[in-house]
């Protein structure tokens, strides 16, 4: 069977990383047709976009539940069994709600705003790998949408881009409250940005690569970065939850000072669609930490052969799960800084502090080699 030379870029590509690293080239390699190629493709984008969905409904509920035992409380209990119906629930009531939009608003960029922020939120788990190399039929494939060399390039452009939606949702509603949460929005985004990505240059110094399985496999026999680089994953951390507009970051929508800061005048699926961007984020900043510092799906494997492929995916949704309810806890530990607080310490503490680390990971770099 013939392969297109795009397939065969790939496959090329594929083994030479393979050799790369001392494994065994993946079989069936000179087998995979164009139409094959297609197929696993579709199959893999709905599988991740699927898997993405329910997991953002589910982290709702997730939030529900830890914030209620948090405060003495049950959360969602009625609703199937554990509450675990709830987020089909709120989706359905959600569809069914009546959508108003108010007269003073520019209607196109106030359309537009919510499906920029949530086809930018769920885009970015395009490039974020979950698994390694599995057999499909009589063929094989990475557990990744695509594999590009600049993966983590392609995950931070994409996810700053959704501060888009929250600027233009803040200014086309013509309300001084929602512009407000806009301006906020996209001074907090700069200025944790800087930090965000400053704070990864540590870890491609030690790994070498922006390809995101290359980071991966840079890790192996636990050499995880948050050994070497944990200050790196501190700054990371912390500007994660500014970007994501969480507690205590959440100013752009401060309730006691904005009534709801950018979404204010949105109701029904309109604001559905913000609440999802804001959880597929959590999602993508959650794997992105798994893979850079905590050795992605690099665990222990043992038993037969499906396990073997099985059992990287479970080391990490495990972790990915951690990092997940590390951001409920925090959002019900930590009061709301103050919007001088927030500033100053991304500006002042945060940057000064990414570059410092990158200085002294290069010179250490630079003298063990």
């Amino acid at each position: 069977m013939k392969t297109n030379p795009q397939c065969r870029k790939w496959l090329r590509t594929r083994n030479l990383r393979a050799k790369a690293r001392g494994q065994e080239c993946p079989r069936h390699t000179d087998t995979l047709s164009i139409t094959a190629f297609i197929i696993i493709s579709i199959i893999k984008s709905l599988a991740v976009i699927g898997v993405l969905l329910t997991a953002v409904a589910y982290s709702v509920w997730l939030e529900r539940k830890v914030s209620a035992r948090i405060q003495n409380r049950w959360g969602p209990t009625r609703v199937g069994p554990f509450g675990l119906l709830q987020p089909l629930a709120d989706g359905v009531k959600f569809i069914f709600k009546e959508d108003l939009t108010q007269p003073h608003v520019y209607k196109p960029l106030y359309i537009a705003a919510p499906v920029i922020s949530l086809v930018f939120a769920i885009t970015s788990i395009s490039v974020i790998p979950f698994g390694n190399w599995v057999d499909v039929g009589p063929w094989g494939t990475y557990l990744q949408m695509t594999d590009l060399n600049i993966g983590l390039l392609v995950v931070l452009g994409i996810t700053s881009m959704g501060v888009y939606g929250v600027a233009l949702a803040g200014w086309s509603s013509n309300n001084k409250y929602s512009l407000l949460g806009g301006l906020r929005a996209s001074a907090q985004m700069i200025s944790y940005e800087v930090s965000l990505g400053l704070s990864l240059v540590g870890v491609l110094i030690l790994a070498g690569s922006l390809s995101l399985r290359d980071i991966v496999e840079a890790q192996r026999h636990l050499h995880w970065n948050i050994f070497f680089q944990p200050v790196a994953f501190f700054i990371y951390l912390i500007s994660a939850y500014a970007e994501t507009n969480r507690t205590p970051f959440d100013l752009p929508e401060a309730e006691s000072e904005l009534v709801a800061g950018y979404h204010t005048e949105y109701s029904a699926m309109k604001f559905a669609m913000f609440f999802m961007a804001e959880y597929a984020n959590m999602v993508t900043v959650a794997c992105l930490a798994t893979l850079m510092f905590f050795g992605g799906w690099l665990g222990p494997v043992f038993g037969p052969s499906i396990l073997q492929m099985i059992l990287p995916v479970v080391w990490f949704c495990l972790k990915v799960f951690f990092f997940m309810f590390l951001y409920v806890w925090v959002r019900w530990t930590l009061p709301r800084f103050r919007y001088d607080q927030l500033m100053a310490f991304g500006w002042k503490v945060l940057l000064p502090l990414s570059v410092a680390n990158i200085v002294i990971t290069a010179l250490i770099v630079a003298w063990r080699a």
